[in-house]
């Protein structure tokens, strides 16, 4: 079995509208491959097709929105809003206590992994759920939905 990541977005948010992408590559440092992107998708479409492929395979699959940008200074922004994200992240941990900030995490990482064993895997959808999916995708990106 292999690994999923994805954002854990609250009810209502505005990125779950948007077309979403998955990116495997391996799981470990072992293998080194070119990481396979696919996308877009609707994201319920995204997650299946993810957990089904790293419920058979020993790969790593990232699921994260596409941010369509429309200009040049759109992509600007979201690059250094990322920067900043990183900035902020680096200084939190070098802040942090270790060790103690280090056992919360993994408790929290752990209680959330038994919790996701408990669900049962999504099905992956069929080829003309993806196809309709795709149109709704194009529809948005286009302005037609």
């Amino acid at each position: 079995m292999g690994a999923l990541v994805t954002l854990d977005l609250p009810d209502g948010s505005p990125m779950l509208g948007l077309p979403w992408i998955i990116t495997f590559g391996p799981l470990g440092d072992a293998d080194e491959w070119e990481p396979v992107v696919c996308g877009p998708y609707e994201r319920p479409h995204a997650l299946a097709l993810a957990e089904a492929i790293v419920a058979e395979e020993q790969l790593m699959a990232v699921v994260e929105p596409l941010l369509p940008a429309v200009s040049a200074e759109e992509i600007r922004g979201e690059i250094a809003a990322a920067q900043i994200a990183a900035e902020d992240e680096t200084t939190r941990v070098e802040g942090a206590d270790l060790y103690g900030d280090f056992e919360d995490t993994i408790d929290e990482e752990l209680e959330a992994a038994a919790a996701a064993d408990d669900a049962e895997p999504l099905a992956p959808p069929s080829e003309a759920e993806l196809r309709a999916g795709f149109g709704r995708i194009a529809a948005k990106l286009t302005g037609g939905g």
